[in-house]
């Protein structure tokens, strides 16, 4: 049976959407990927146009300084890079410098930077858009917090003053993200197995929710992310359980922040270090990467936000401990980064079901130790 992604991509040629360049059949332009290359000195950031078959050509100009620093090693995050909801703004975080980056999208795609400001606090490893709201997680030693600031329509950011709320030097932080409905904030600490979940309220000030921080469901609570239709149902990854012992947690996320679990949550996926999460835009299905067995297991989400494992999908290649994961808009391909190969991977969706396109796989430019991947 052919892929769904696979008509639609022939019924657009049929109809003159693709284009000839050279002599061959080029499929259309859809939209763009970006790749916080977290380089040491001068930060950057990649950027790619993608086709409608989930093809990735370099932007002219790629990659684009930040005006800040990137370290040169690993980042253990989710979201380190974000494309604001209008589309108009990439914000990336510059862990080397202390410090977030602000670039305009332009028309083409390419970036030009709008603004670069201090985190607020030391090593800044995540960051949490919604609407002109802004939270970055800071993760280092001596200023580990999360820091509110506001994104101005000029593309400048702006600190929200009492916004920081202080974390213990080893809590390092993880992921921060707002439910779909930006009432809602949460956070992982993924050294001491918590989870920060705060209600939002006037002027982006956070109040914690009775009982947070609450305890994780397994160990190393990682990648995060709310069903995209439902701001009351949130998964965690639990990367650190060991061996093949690797779980998704389901939460219910009360009006006040209160967490209560979700059926027989946590869910196994028996794999090894499931670290990232994406979830579906129609919120039926759930991804998450598995960086030590290199491979992604997909999950069926119940209406009740129970999960059901489907199945996993290796990459094609193996020992490029793969990170941070996400879907194209219309769901057809998701990108995910290869760190140990400094690529980008992409796979074909049909639902729950991936399939690795080993053909389509994009390299990352030279010194790049990538840190996150935003898609629009």
């Amino acid at each position: 049976m052919i892929p769904t992604r696979r008509i639609v991509a022939l019924a657009l040629a049929a109809a003159g959407a693709a284009i000839f360049a050279g002599g061959a059949l080029a499929a259309p332009r859809t939209g763009h990927l970006y790749v916080d290359d977290n380089t040491a000195g001068h930060n950057t950031v990649a950027g790619f146009s993608r086709a409608a078959d989930g093809t990735l050509t370099p932007l002219p100009g790629s990659p684009f300084t930040t005006g800040g620093a990137g370290t040169g090693q690993a980042i253990a995050s989710q979201g380190a890079i974000q494309v604001t909801p209008d589309g108009r703004y990439v914000l990336a975080v510059d862990a080397g410098s202390n410090s977030i980056s602000v670039l305009r999208i332009r028309r083409d795609g390419s970036l030009r930077l709008a603004d670069t400001v201090s985190s607020g606090g030391v090593q800044p490893v995540s960051i949490a858009v919604h609407q002109g709201l802004v939270y970055v997680a800071n993760a280092g030693a001596g200023g580990a917090n999360y820091t509110g600031f506001t994104l101005n329509a000029g593309g400048r950011l702006v600190p929200i003053a009492g916004s920081t709320f202080a974390l213990p030097d080893d809590a390092q932080p993880g992921d921060v993200f707002f439910s779909p409905d930006g009432t809602r904030l949460v956070g992982t600490r993924i050294n001491t197995s918590l989870i920060d979940s705060f209600v939002v309220g006037a002027g982006g000030l956070l109040t914690a929710a009775p009982g947070s921080p609450f305890p994780a469901q397994g160990v190393g609570p990682f990648g995060s992310e709310f069903r995209p239709t439902s701001s009351s149902q949130l998964y965690v990854s639990n990367a650190h359980n060991g061996g093949t012992d690797g779980t998704v947690s389901a939460f219910a996320d009360a009006a006040d922040g209160t967490l209560s679990s979700i059926g027989s949550s946590p869910y196994p996926d028996f794999q090894s270090a499931p670290c990232w999460v994406e979830i579906s835009h129609d919120g039926n299905f759930l991804f998450t990467v598995n960086t030590a067995s290199a491979s992604i297991s997909s999950y069926a989400i119940a209406a009740d936000g129970s999960l059901a494992l489907l199945g996993t999908t290796p990459f094609a290649r193996t020992g490029v401990a793969p990170t941070d994961a996400r879907l194209a808009p219309d769901g057809s391909s998701l990108y995910a980064l290869e760190s140990a190969a400094d690529a980008v991977a992409v796979f074909a969706v049909d639902g729950g079901s991936l399939t690795a396109e080993p053909g389509l796989e994009m390299p990352l430019p030279a010194g790049a130790v990538p840190a996150g991947i935003a898609v629009d």
